[in-house]
């Protein structure tokens, strides 16, 4: 083996050294400047609302106006329910203020946006709007938590509650989903019942695994912001991408009428995003086809969830005269695979007989997954 010059050693470190310090640069600086457009639209609506007799015509149906003009203009995804978070994020971070009209020097970000943003006011139109003490600092907030946190955060009504997880999220470097898991488990309530909350703290932040640095605009919104192609969002481990590369082609040639549409179709429930590995439509038996893939073990989530996807895709998608639509779910891990078909909602026997004979038996789906296993072992 050649050996390394210590010169060409050093070089190597110099070079990664530039790179990761750039590459998080960028990374801050696409969170921070996504972050402060959402909290500018939303002063710019709560100024707008309250600011003029003339803009009590819009009402109610201002957001869905602004939702209407912004489509024609084809800037992706400012939606109605988009704007209603933006101003609650405005109401609820009044701090943010001083990170947005602060000193700009040496920092082309804040130099643009005290910029275009110069004749900022807060407080002078809307009610109540006043920087409490207990409250983190906008420059934080900003600077440490992505806006998908923020979009969780803001739905929690309590501020001690809010600042409690800001807190928690930035000390841990909390993904957003182990934020939503934290909460869920009422982290928050338990510390208030701890004897020793410091020890439950250290405890949990303990079994967290830190969000990295360049994961932080690694979202839905970032990539929206950014206009680059939303299915580059979707994370996926490398076993996975590779089973439904393969199971993708294997589908489309086993025939029987399977029609592609959409690889990590997505699909917005409530107030949460959702991804469909992959959806079908089966023309001759005039329904959609649904298949999830799991790397791992079956859990009984897995189900519900595919269940979920099938109730939506027979309400918000399926045509007046389609037939209930299937779901089949795909579970790999080291020892087995296990393929379940979800049928629920389907009125007549006869379907799932039809569906039966038209779509991959059991026994083929489970060969697949065990030869693609067995060739990425």
């Amino acid at each position: 083996m050649k050996k390394i010059d210590a010169k060409f050693d050093d070089l190597i470190k110099d070079i990664s050294t530039v790179h990761y310090q750039l590459q998080q640069n960028a990374v801050n600086a696409i969170n921070q400047s996504l972050t402060v457009r959402n909290w500018l639209i939303g002063y710019y609506i709560v100024e707008f609302e309250q600011n003029g007799k003339d803009r009590a015509n819009y009402g109610d149906h201002l957001l869905d106006d602004l939702e209407k003009h912004f489509k024609a203009l084809a800037i992706k995804n400012m939606t109605a329910r988009r704007f209603r978070d933006y101003r609650m994020f405005y109401k609820l971070y009044p701090q943010i203020w001083r990170s947005v009209t602060a000193k700009s020097e040496g920092n082309l970000i804040w130099q643009s946006v005290t910029a275009i943003s110069k004749d900022l006011k807060p407080g002078s139109v809307t009610p109540g709007f006043k920087i409490e003490e207990n409250r983190l600092s906008g420059e934080l907030i900003v600077s440490k938590l992505s806006y998908t946190h923020i979009e969780q955060l803001i739905r929690i009504k309590d501020d001690l509650k809010r600042t409690f997880y800001e807190l928690e999220s930035i000390k841990g470097t909390w993904s957003v989903r182990e934020l939503k898991r934290q909460v869920s488990s009422l982290y928050f309530e338990r510390s208030g019942l701890s004897k020793k909350p410091e020890q439950l703290s250290r405890l949990t932040q303990n079994k967290i695994t830190p969000l990295k640095g360049t994961d932080i605009v690694k979202n839905i919104y970032a990539f929206e912001f950014l206009d680059l192609n939303i299915k580059d969002a979707v994370e996926e481990s490398d076993l996975e991408t590779a089973l439904l590369d393969h199971l993708q082609e294997f589908i489309i040639e086993l025939g029987n009428g399977f029609c592609f549409e959409k690889r990590q179709k997505r699909i917005l429930i409530g107030e949460n995003y959702y991804f469909m590995d992959l959806l079908f439509y089966h023309r001759v038996l005039k329904c959609h086809v649904i298949i999830e893939l799991k790397v791992g073990a079956f859990t009984h989530g897995d189900i519900g969830q595919l269940n979920t996807y099938v109730s939506f895709v027979k309400e918000e998608i399926s045509e007046q005269n389609d037939n209930p639509p299937i779901g089949i779910l795909l579970v790999a891990d080291k020892d087995h695979a296990l393929v379940k078909f979800a049928t629920a909602g389907m009125d007549e026997n006869l379907f799932i007989q039809q569906y039966l004979l038209q779509l991959p038996s059991k026994d083929q789906l489970e060969q697949y997954l065990i030869n693609e296993l067995t060739k990425l072992k």
